[in-house]
């Protein structure tokens, strides 16, 4: 199976990126299925119904999210009608809306993605770990059958650490939220695709994401600006990581990162 994953979608700038550049990517890589993390994608905070609506027609097939979901509150009772957008597995329990989701393809294979949320650095939430194991005990691995898991998280070592924990068990665990793209990506040793993160589809010219004079300037004065943050316009890179997995095991055979786009090094995987 070809699967595609995207980094966070940071404002205008990378909805128009993801718009422009995935319909390409779906083509040329002959993508099954694509997976976006959309939790930033109104304006740099939270994401909308007509986002949303934007991002599937643009190819997304399943939308993930992180520590902004909730910042654009019309999008709480959406999650009760989309089953393909996901807030993170570890919320606690009684939280709208719900953190997996199988994706069946037409020849009978399927995707299962479990969104994730770590702990250190982040919103207190239940332990990702045991929601991992909770949410794998369901999930079937080989025979056409993939798991992926976007690990939204502050910190390496814990995304490094989910890795290794869910090696052997999942098909690829990718980081995101960080808004820079690692260069770790491997194939564990248990044939787990990892990269702790996928950077985001967003201007780099900035402050992850954000208008880079506003930002600076709240590091030196250590005050905030006279209105809230802005993303920074200009053209954005798309980024991310393509996947294939061995139909038999549910394994990774290969991963390698997706960049297009703006001012990163272009890097376009071939079939």
């Amino acid at each position: 199976m070809n699967i595609l994953v995207l980094g966070d979608v940071f404002g205008q700038p990378g909805r128009e990126a993801v718009k422009t550049h995935l319909p390409a990517l779906r083509r040329d890589l002959a993508v099954d299925v694509a997976v976006v993390n959309a939790e930033n994608a109104a304006h740099g905070f939270g994401l909308t119904e007509k986002i949303c609506g934007e991002l599937y027609d643009s190819g997304a097939d399943v939308l993930t999210t992180g520590n902004h979901v909730w910042d654009q509150r019309e999008i709480i009772p959406y999650f009760e009608r989309d089953r393909r957008l996901l807030r993170p597995a570890n919320f606690p329990p009684g939280t709208v809306g719900a953190g997996t989701y199988r994706h069946a393809l037409a020849d009978g294979r399927s995707l299962f993605v479990c969104n994730l949320m770590g702990r250190l650095f982040m919103d207190a939430l239940d332990d990702p770990f045991r929601a991992l194991d909770a949410t794998l005990a369901g999930a079937t691995l080989g025979d056409g059958a993939a798991v992926l898991i976007d690990f939204h998280g502050e910190a390496t070592s814990e995304k490094t650490a989910l890795g290794h924990h869910a090696d052997g068990r999942v098909s690829a665990l990718v980081g995101t939220h960080t808004h820079v793209p690692t260069a770790d990506y491997q194939i564990l040793p248990g044939g787990t695709g990892y990269i702790s993160d996928l950077g985001m589809c967003g201007n780099y010219d900035s402050v992850i994401g954000l208008e880079k004079t506003a930002a600076v300037r709240r590091f030196v004065t250590r005050m905030p600006g006279p209105k809230k943050p802005e993303p920074a316009d200009g053209e954005a890179t798309v980024c991310g990581v393509f996947i294939v997995t061995d139909d038999a095991t549910g394994l990774c055979r290969r991963i390698e990162p997706v960049r297009t786009g703006g001012r990163l090094a272009p890097h376009l995987p071939r079939l």
